[in-house]
């Protein structure tokens, strides 16, 4: 038997959850400008598959790389780290 790699895992904030059982999560790094030194930010947006549909804009996620499961949906949420105030 064959074994399975690691899958990617970010944790980022809901941007929209207006789709059905589809989530878009914003997940921001930190780069350090390879000339100036300073810190830049750089953003990705992912779309992720939420099963229960229970995660709301400003809620924090994991999400966990999968297999295509649409045209843009390659992630799915993992865990809810903190729910929106």
């Amino acid at each position: 038997m064959t074994e399975r790699n690691l899958r990617k895992t970010r944790t980022g904030v809901v941007v929209s959850s207006k789709m059905d059982k589809t989530i878009s999560v914003l997940v921001e790094r930190r780069l350090r400008h390879p000339i100036y030194g300073k810190f830049v930010k750089k953003t990705n947006k992912f779309m992720a598959h939420d099963d229960k549909n229970d995660c709301n804009e400003g809620d924090t996620v994991r999400i966990m790389e999968t297999r295509p499961l649409s045209k843009n949906k390659r992630w799915r949420v993992v865990e809810v780290l903190e729910r929106a105030k």
